[in-house]
This record gives C-alpha cells, structure tokens and sequence, in this order.
C-alpha cells in the first residue's frame, strides 16, 4: 500500500516493549527479529526519545546492518517530558539523530499531543522547527500521535493542515470506549483526510490475553488462529491505515504476526461479526484500561510501580486467583524497584499524563486494599 510515496506493509515494529535480559534491551534478540521483519518484506519501524534505549538498540539492530533505503524509521519528539525551553525540546531531535545514526528519519512525530501536552509545542514552536528540518531534508514525512478527545484532534488538524499523518490508539476494546473514543477520533483524521498509524492495536498485550468468554468467541471462530491476531487484524482492516505497529517482545510474537500479516488483505464479514461479539462480550468486564506505557511512572515523584499494579488487579478481575494476581503485583512492582500502592501521596501528577484518562489515585487506593492490607 503506498501513502505519502511511501510503500508500506499494514504491519509496523513498534520499538517500545523490546526483550530485555538482566533489565536492559537483548540486542541480539532484537537483531533476530529485525532480521525476520525485513526478510517477509515488511520495513516499518517505529521508536521514541522517549522509549528508554530503544533509539540505541535499533541503531545497532538494523541501521548499522541494512541499507538505509530498505526500511522507514519514525521516532518522536516528547517536548512536555522536562523541557523548559524551545532548545531542550529541540535538543531531542538532534539526541534522537545520534542515537540512531540513521542520519534522516522518515517519518518524524510530535509525540502524544492533547490535553496539557499540546501548549509545549506550541510554546516552543515545534510546529515550525519540523517544517525546518523537512526543508533541510532531515525528515520526510511530519506528524504527530495523539490521546486525548475527538474534539481536540479536530482542533489541532484544522490548525495545523501541515500535518501529514496522525497515529492513534485504535483497537476492538477501545472502538467505542468513552475514555478512548478511537472510531470517534479515527473519523475524525479521515474528515481531514489524514492517513493513520494505528498503536496499541493489542492494547499493551491485553488482547493477546482476553478473558475467557472472549477466547472462547475468537477460537471457536478460527482455532488455529492466535488471540492476537485477531486484534491486530481488525486495526488493518481499516481504510486510510499507512501501517499498524506492533510493540513485539519476543521472535515468537514477530512470528506469530508475520505468519498472519503477510497476506492479508482485509477481514470476511464473518471475522467482522466474530469481532463484534467479542466487543460485546469484553465491553461487560470492568477493567482498568491501562496499556503499561508508563508515561505515568515519568511524571511519580514516589516511584510508585503503577502499571504494575493495575496488570496485578486486572488479572485478579480476569482470572479470579488472588495467589497468582499477587505474585504479579510482587513481581511487577516491587520486584522492578517499584514502591507499591500504599505508598502513594496523592500528587496527582499522574492523572495530568495518562493517555488513558485513567483515575490513577483512586485505582491505586483499590490495589492498597486488595494487596498491601496484609503487609
């Protein structure tokens, strides 16, 4: 499929979640993947300033070993992350430069614009800074990812028609989620007829592992087929998508994804309806929509493990098994250098940054109770 004179294949390398050995990124793990990638023809990949070792760990997996012209690299400018001035926020891009050594990136993303987040850029200007360094050809394609409402998405394309591409959080379980609102805001980049790169299509792993009635539904539909395919799937069955990432931490999930992906086109109207009543299904279990991107866990002045905690009280909610939801909270937090729940001030800080509008206090009083009474 070619957008913006790109060829692009529906799946995309989302860099965020790499493996990790001894709590830093295996890059050879990660060559390994990168190798499977390019051979099945795919070639996007998609990495942060922000995404602690990621723009170091591709350098050395892929743009010191391929061509430069045989894969597309995007990477992002967070200016609200501990920038005090235009030439902190800059500085990013010209990090992020030196870390990959890719030398241009083709698609360059002003990262998670809305709510608070979108002043910074605008303060420092970033909207003109990006235009510069298209000029000087040291970015091909401008754009920008996005968690907020419908509304101010609508509000930013018509102030900046500059922007090429928009990339949004879009998948089955957020579809027509108040706190998400992913078709509305899909429609609304379409409205502006701006192409779409879809994050999060599994919703940071969750749909890989749904509750059992949605299992159910999906297997006995295709049993052969993995759970996250499904989720995957039903983001590139969608009109106006340049590509669809997927955060892989592991060769057996770029597998998985690859065996699936390589010829797909778009789903049968039996797949479609199978995904309609896992919507169903999923949209009658109360879970705390977090994704682990942990923007959360930059902004905690106590250092609380809050990704942690919610995956903890999810899989309580999911599985119903208070030893195994324990060792998760355990594991997750406390194991990872994290302080729990019942640690937590308050500041609120947290709630300013959640891309998914999560009430992160009041959750994290819900964990204190359920685990740390007893501690």
């Amino acid at each position: 499929m070619s957008y913006l004179g790109e060829e692009i294949k529906k799946l995309g390398f989302g860099l965020m979640r790499l493996p990790q050995k001894d709590g830093v990124i295996d890059v050879e793990e990660t060559k390994k993947m990168v190798d499977l990638f390019l051979e099945a023809g795919f070639t996007y990949f998609d990495t942060a300033w922000a995404y602690a070792g990621s723009e170091d760990a591709i350098r050395q997996a892929l743009v010191e070993r391929y061509p430069r012209e045989s894969f597309q690299l995007a990477t992002k400018n967070a200016a609200w992350i501990n920038c005090k001035t235009r030439e902190e926020a800059i500085s990013q891009f010209d990090t992020s430069l030196k870390q990959t050594g890719a030398g241009y990136f083709d698609f360059y993303l002003l990262h998670n614009l809305g709510e608070h987040r979108t002043k910074f850029f605008d303060d420092f200007d970033m909207w003109s800074f990006v235009q510069e360094k298209k000029k000087e050809g040291l970015i091909k394609h401008v754009g920008f990812s996005f968690h907020a409402t419908p509304e101010e998405l609508d509000a930013i394309l018509t102030a900046h028609p500059e922007m090429e591409f928009v990339q949004l959080q879009i998948n089955y379980a957020d579809w027509e989620n108040p706190a998400v609102q992913s078709r509305a805001c899909y429609e609304v980049a379409r409205k502006h007829g701006k192409p779409v790169i879809i994050m999060e299509p599994v919703k940071g792993g969750m749909l890989a592992t749904p509750p059992q009635r949605v299992v159910d539904i999906l297997k006995a539909a295709e049993p052969d087929s993995s759970v996250a395919s499904w989720a995957v799937r039903f983001a590139a069955d969608l009109p106006g998508i340049i590509t669809v990432l997927s955060g892989m931490s592991s060769v057996e999930q770029m597998e998985d994804n690859l065996s699936y992906m390589k010829s797909f086109t778009h789903l049968t109207d039996a797949q479609r309806e199978t995904l309609k009543k896992a919507q169903d299904a999923l949209s009658k279990i109360p879970l705390i929509p977090c994704t682990t991107c942990n923007y959360c866990a930059k902004v905690c002045p106590e250092g609380i493990g809050i990704s942690g905690s919610f995956t903890a009280m999810n899989y309580l909610t999911l599985y119903g098994s208070m030893p195994a939801a324990a060792h998760q909270e355990n594991w997750l937090v406390s194991g990872h250098g994290k302080k729990r729940a019942s640690e937590c001030i308050k500041c609120g800080q947290c709630e300013e940054v959640c891309p998914q509008h999560i009430s992160i206090r009041k959750e994290l009083e819900r964990v204190s109770e359920t685990f740390c009474k007893e501690s």
